[in-house]
Order: C-alpha cells, then structure tokens, then sequence
C-alpha cells in the first residue's frame, strides 16, 4: 500500500494530540458542537461511527465534479492507494478513504455531508493544481484549498461591517461591542475539519481561517440544515466563478475561542485582554 504522505501529519503535533478514546463529553461543555449535535445527533454517538453509518448521512447524489457517487471506504491495511495521491483517488473513483477510530477521518466525512458541492469543487481544484504542478509542488492555488478545508469557518454576513472589522482584527467590536448580532447578522459555520478535531481540546491560540459569504437578512430565519445547503451552492459560485482560492487573500485569521456561544470564558470581556490570541493586525 503507497500512502499519501499528507495523510500521516499529525495536526498541530506540538501543541494538540486529541482523545486516543472516543468520547463526546466535550459537546456539553462548549457550543462548538451545536450544529452536528442537531443535525447528526453527534453527542449521542456511542463510538466512532462506521463507514457504513457515514455512508447514510451523505445526501442524495452526492458525487464527486467527475461525476463518481461518493462513497466512505476504511482505510485500512487492505486499503490500496496504488501510487495516487488520496485526492487523485477521490476524484477518479468517488471513494473516499477513512481511517476507522480518527476523529480527523470522522468530521472529514462529516463535513463532506455538509458541504458536498464545495467539498466536490475543492477535491477537483486539488486535482488539478496536482496534474499542472505535480503532488509535491505547493502553489499559491493548493495552499488557500488546503488552508480552507483544514482550518476553514465560513462566516455568513448580512452587515459587511463585520466582515471589515473582522478582517481588521478589531475583536473588541466584534466580539463585545456587537455580541447581540451573532447568530442575527453574522453567523459561524465551521468547514475545516481539522478544526473540529481540535476543537475536541480547545486550547488558546486555536485559529481557524474565515472566508465570509454575503446573504440577505432572511438566511437567519432558515432551518439550520436550509443554511447549510444555501452557503454550499454560494460557496460552490464563490470559489468557482470568482476564484476566490487564487491565493489565500481571502481567508482571515479567526480566533476560534473568541467567537460568542462557542467557549464558556469569553462570557467575561477580560478574556479579549489577551493580546497574544487576539492580536492587533500586523502593519506591513
């Protein structure tokens, strides 16, 4: 069996290692588990899910851009890559390597579920940037893919204010001054996956990278799941259209624990004094 090298990284090695143990006693301590608490009833889970389980949660004709049906395999030691690189095999085959008892594996799946459009349009940019560059080459283009499907929160926003003062890294208005419009005007929706990995041990200095999606004032009155399949066909538009993953100009840092309803600390406004987490934006 060849393995792609980038399967075997451990994320953030020196600073995070997650549960060796399935567990879910972390979703009743924090909110960053509230959308796949009620979209999958994750806190219910007794175990690290089965592909087949995995396989029941994807929506209906969910293929790769190539037009494979995408599907959950193990990987496991009978799992042949046969030399490809893990996203030359998705997209050839719609088949979908995932390590049984990873969480890494498992919210990858998970958000294929939710963003299956957009996760389709990023496996076929990487294949592409793969067949122009190489697997080794890291382009401008496989970086932004990378940066946004590891560490990605999508930021729906009806008031651009926010995602300039975001940008801007000005956590005091966002994060206090305008605490009430959470969930009203803006609106988080974690992509990444590694970040939901991390997120099972949040630690400060936990960064994920926003990409913010302009809606109207009615995408907050949707159903969770409606919101979901309305940023994923917008997502799709965005990063296809307007080749908004050139590069990573797009993405902004976000402080993760910062984000109100996410991490029981930030109730108190001290907990922004940290200047080390939330940092002012460096001046080039």
């Amino acid at each position: 069996m060849i393995n792609d090298p980038s399967r075997n990284k451990s994320v953030k090695k020196k600073v995070f290692q997650a549960f060796e143990h399935w567990t879910t006693q972390f979703t009743q301590d924090t909110g960053f588990f509230d959308h796949p608490n009620v979209l999958f009833a994750f806190e219910q889970w007794p175990d690290f899910p089965a592909v087949e389980i995995l396989n029941s949660f994807l929506p209906e004709q969910t293929t790769t851009s190539s037009g494979h049906p995408i599907i959950f395999v193990a990987q496991d030691e009978n799992f042949d890559f046969g030399g490809k690189a893990y996203e030359t095999i998705i997209y050839q085959t719609g088949q979908v390597p995932t390590r049984q008892n990873s969480w890494h594996d498992t919210f990858g799946a998970l958000i294929w579920c939710l963003f299956p459009k957009t996760k389709a349009l990023l496996n076929k940019l990487h294949q592409q940037d793969i067949i122009e560059f190489g697997l080794k080459a890291r382009t401008k283009t496989r970086n932004a893919i990378t940066l946004l499907d590891e560490c990605g929160v999508i930021m729906a926003i009806s008031d651009q204010q926010f995602q300039c003062q975001l940008r801007d890294h000005q956590w005091h208005w966002a994060f206090i001054k305008q605490r009430e419009q959470w969930d009203k005007t803006v609106k988080p929706f974690i992509f990444g996956h590694a970040n939901y990995e991390m997120l099972t041990k949040p630690y400060i200095g936990l960064t994920g990278k926003a990409l913010f999606v302009t809606v109207d004032a009615g995408f907050f009155s949707l159903s969770l799941a409606q919101q979901y399949q309305h940023l994923d066909s917008q997502l799709v538009e965005m990063i296809g259209e307007q080749q908004m993953l050139k590069d990573n100009q797009h993405l902004s840092p976000l402080p993760l624990l910062g984000i109100p309803g996410w991490y029981p600390d930030n109730e108190k406004t001290s907990f922004y004094d940290n200047k080390q987490y939330f940092r002012d934006k460096r001046i080039n």
